[in-house]
């Protein structure tokens, strides 16, 4: 992996708050109560673990199915009215895989959005994009991810920003880190991206985002043919067709924590 985490020493943050798409939200990791979860619900606990109880505030604006400039225009404006000390942006995701988009474009509009950030809260945290080399729906855009994720560096590079390189995190590329829509991270998944966003700050975590999973048995060619089978029936026709209708990948909701609240 990048080595992210020794670029930025370890300290406390009073107040957090995530913007964000459906990764963000946390589809893939419901809660008891039917809400998500999600990799920056757990983050926020690693995060309120290191003040005194009280102390520690979050936020959660991430939506669902939100493109770039969704985010910039709806989240943005209130993340700077929070003004945390800490803002994880992870955006861009949905724009890369639409047809036709320009990663080069995509990271300038990143860009200019962060650029209006920063000034008004402490730290961003940026993300980069998974690498979609086992994820079939997605595995022929592995290239232009690459590269949208190679602009992202270089602006974190130049504003100073640490980086949640999702590209380098192996664990995640075990299918159980992934959601039966293989689309969005399962709990487990979600967990590992949490531990490595505390690392990239300098955190003690409790376990290592990066651990061998379990031996999975062996599944013959036939069981592996019925559950792609399942899934292209289930999900994968399913999401072809809102991309061509220009649909979001999911039904949109209000923000979990359109507020800074105690955690």
């Amino acid at each position: 992996m990048a080595d992210d985490s020794r670029s930025f020493s370890s300290g406390t943050f009073g107040s957090y708050t995530a913007i964000g798409d459906s990764f963000t939200e946390g589809v893939g990791d419901p809660g008891p109560d039917g809400t998500f979860v999600g990799w920056a619900d757990r983050f926020a606990v690693l995060l309120g673990d290191q003040r005194p109880e009280g102390t520690f505030r979050y936020a959660n604006l991430a939506v669902r199915g939100r493109l770039l400039d969704q985010i910039v225009e709806e989240q943005v404006p209130r993340a700077k009215e929070l003004a945390p000390d800490l803002v994880s942006f992870c955006a861009g995701g949905n724009d890369i895989i639409r047809p036709g988009t320009d990663p080069d474009e995509v990271a300038e509009r990143f860009e200019r959005a962060l650029a209006d950030l920063k000034p008004a809260v402490g730290t961003v945290m940026v993300t980069t994009g998974f690498d979609t080399r086992g994820v079939t729906l997605l595995r022929h855009l592995r290239g232009k991810i690459a590269t949208y994720n190679g602009h992202v560096r270089a602006i974190a590079d130049r504003y100073g920003c640490p980086v949640l390189d999702l590209w380098s995190l192996k664990s995640i590329q075990d299918r159980r880190a992934w959601d039966n829509d293989r689309l969005h991270l399962s709990p487990e998944g979600h967990t590992r991206v949490a531990l490595r966003a505390a690392q990239v700050l300098g955190l003690d975590v409790p376990a290592d985002p990066d651990q061998p999973w379990p031996p999975l048995p062996p599944r013959n060619s036939l069981e592996v043919r019925r559950d792609d089978i399942n899934w292209a029936r289930e999900y994968l026709v399913p999401w072809i067709g809102r991309r061509l209708r220009g649909e979001s990948s999911g039904d949109e909701v209000s923000p979990k924590r359109p507020d800074l609240l105690p955690l």
